[in-house]
């Protein structure tokens, strides 16, 4: 029995070892290991073991017990859950003996989620499904998922695109009250029977895409003028069917944009719009904002105007048919020479323009995936862009160069389109750079349009040896959605906007909202900074979505290429460098991939101002010819194709000898 000291010994230990502890609120964060941390509401960070995480999720909100241990390093143990945001995820169904889990695809939860018989709904071993959590592991670090829905396995056509709609929560369907209020507009709506809309459907319209193009949202027309041309760009008028209160617009907000997928199209507005009643199709009349602009005979874009018309587009021409007709080997449109020969004219105008003030994009080659039946990659065909399709790009820039000064003109919440160019905070390292690499260019601003433009042409000047041009890219920003009017740095503009896609772009739908309030006498208030962020949000989510489905097809395709000969290799060019290994764009099927030299036996140094990563008989760097093999699939990268060297690839220059 303890004496009454021992005991009051023990209750002073217990008391101290309880005043050491500290309770706080926490939010978990995992790692690639099974341990993770505490992050506290102070900033501080503290390590929670590996069995004490059984017991919570990355993203947890948590209370946890901070402590000593015995070697004086702190921890932190996991009390009692706050909130739990993961909701709704996917993954792939897994089998261990009888039991049935799902492996997660989250980048932080690497452990797999017990499916309990009642909550299978069918499943079976190698499913992708959509899952949400069904038990917690707070108690006994013992999760449970039940399964929602079944997306389909290896064998389903399209998988690829199926589980990335899924993944990132990409929209399939419309919403019951969506498609009430469109049944509805489309029933008591007659747009062309207002008197505000002024009637275009004399001028000889015709729209140039793809053939199988149905959602024709711009139509083309032009006229010689005494020092010109004038330029009608007739634009597809939405707006004009959908209340800006409804449920439907809400919905389309939430789209953000029609998504493509190899094979697989999400549209943002209903087809019955999109490739109905919005739709300029051939000899219908449809309701259209009309941007008309004065260009004159240098290629200058002058006075313009926004109308809202009624227009009848004449033909519906492919992009291959007009090509050839500009090039002399296809009479069969000869009856509408007029419009395209005024086309062509303005085009080669406003191109010459361009290239002269502003900056064009540097072409690269183009490649066309082949599908067969399973919506797989059957072969990948190299292409050129088409005459015809410069032509229309160069009228649509036109329209929205005029849609960005019409919104700065009456003080609009935008939205524009810029780019700043170089990254401010690395202004310091660009212009080191181009001391380094073009003196010639180190006095201009490059914080300046006509300073980056300068810049930009002259570091992609043929006698430059190295590809400066692309060396430069790590320094530059992304173009983003502003409130506000900036300059486009990237073409040397110095504001733009778009406006000419409005049936499959939130953003072009929100510039006509703001041109057609001004129409109405109204302000151009409608957007919002939130608006706009919450926009670029959603058309980031989208980007992943089909990057990681095109990654997951090429992947698949270059397997079975190396699969089909023997020790197969392919020939490549070095695109990007960093200090783990490149990323190189293969020369035959443009298909991209990744070469890790982390674990070459060799060492390798990234030099970051020659672009360039340098070991002792090796040497990698931009642009560079190189020979890899395929080695498989990064699944932590989203399906990056992992590539390696060929023997003998990247070796120096032997030395000459003295």
């Amino acid at each position: 029995m303890l004496n009454p000291d021992t005991l009051s010994q023990l209750q002073s230990l217990k008391s101290q070892m309880e005043a050491e502890k500290e309770r706080a609120e926490a939010v978990i964060k995992g790692t690639q290991a099974r341990y993770g941390f505490a992050v506290l509401d102070d900033g501080r960070e503290i390590f929670i073991p590996p069995d004490e995480m059984l017991k919570a999720f990355p993203e947890d909100r948590v209370k946890v017990c901070i402590r000593p241990t015995k070697d004086n390093k702190t921890i932190a143990n996991i009390e009692k859950l706050v909130a739990s945001p993961l909701g709704e995820f996917t993954g792939r169904c897994v089998r261990k003996g009888k039991a049935v889990f799902v492996e997660p695809d989250l980048s932080q939860l690497k452990r797999w989620l017990f499916i309990p018989p009642h909550a299978r709904n069918g499943v079976k071993e190698g499913d992708y499904v959509r899952c949400a959590i069904l038990r917690h592991p707070i108690h006994d670090g013992k999760p449970q998922a039940k399964i929602l829905s079944i997306v389909g396995d290896e064998n389903t056509s399209g998988i690829e695109n199926l589980y990335s709609m899924a993944k990132y929560g990409l929209a399939t369907d419309w919403g019951s009250a969506g498609k009430a209020e469109l049944e509805q507009s489309l029933a008591t709506c007659k747009p062309l029977e207002t008197e505000k809309r002024r009637d275009l459907s004399d001028l000889e319209f015709v729209s140039v895409d793809a053939a199988k193009t149905q959602d024709i949202d711009d139509a083309l027309y032009a006229e010689i003028s005494s020092d010109g041309w004038t330029l009608f760009v007739a634009i597809a008028d939405p707006t004009a069917y959908i209340d800006i209160n409804s449920n439907l617009h809400r919905e389309i907000a939430a789209r953000g944009t029609s998504v493509y997928f190899h094979g697989n199209v999400l549209p943002m507005l209903p087809e019955e719009l999109s490739q109905g009643t919005c739709a300029l199709s051939e000899g219908s009349e449809r309701p259209a904002l009309v941007c008309k602009i004065a260009v004159a005979d240098s290629g200058e874009v002058g006075d313009f105007e926004f109308i809202e018309a009624t227009v009848r587009s004449r033909a519906k021409l492919s992009y291959y048919a007009v090509d050839r007709y500009l090039n002399g080997q296809y009479d069969e449109l000869m009856s509408h020479a007029t419009p395209l020969e005024a086309l062509y004219q303005v085009f080669q105008a406003l191109r010459g323009h361009r290239e002269q003030h502003g900056l064009v994009m540097e072409e690269r080659r183009e490649f066309r995936w082949i599908l067969n039946d399973n919506k797989q990659i059957e072969s990948i065909e190299p292409y050129k862009k088409l005459l015809s399709q410069k032509l229309v790009e160069e009228c649509m820039i036109a329209a929205n160069r005029c849609a960005a000064h019409f919104l700065a003109a009456h003080q609009a919440s935008g939205p524009f389109v810029t780019h700043p160019g170089f990254r401010s905070d690395r202004l310091d390292e660009a212009r080191k750079f181009i001391a380094m690499h073009a003196p010639a260019l180190a006095e201009l601003d490059p914080t300046t349009v006509e300073g980056y433009r300068d810049i930009m042409r002259g570091l992609s000047a043929p006698e430059q040896i190295l590809p400066l041009r692309t060396m430069v890219n790590r320094l530059l920003t992304r173009a983003t959605l502003s409130t506000d009017s900036g300059a486009h740095m990237g073409m040397a503009l110095q504001r733009y906007s778009n406006c000419t896609s409005p049936l499959r772009k939130y953003v072009d739908f929100l510039v006509h909202l703001q041109i057609k309030s001004v129409l109405h006498n109204g302000d151009a208030k409608q957007v919002s900074a939130q608006m706009l962020a919450d926009l670029a949000e959603r058309l980031a989510t989208t980007r992943a979505a089909t990057q990681e489905a095109e990654r997951w097809l090429s992947s698949k395709y270059l397997a079975r290429l190396a699969a089909g000969e023997e020790a197969a290799t392919f020939t490549a060019r070095v695109i990007h460098v960093n200090s783990s290994g490149f990323n190189a764009r293969l020369d035959d099927n443009g298909l991209e991939g990744f070469v890790d030299l982390r674990k070459d036996p060799e060492k390798f140094s990234y030099d970051k101002w020659t672009a360039s990563l340098t070991s002792t008989t090796r040497r990698f760097q931009l642009n560079q010819a190189v020979e890899l093999s395929f080695l498989g699939v990064d699944m932590e990268n989203k399906y990056q194709a992992r590539l390696g060297l060929v023997g003998g690839c990247g070796l120096k220059e032997p030395r000459g000898e003295d």
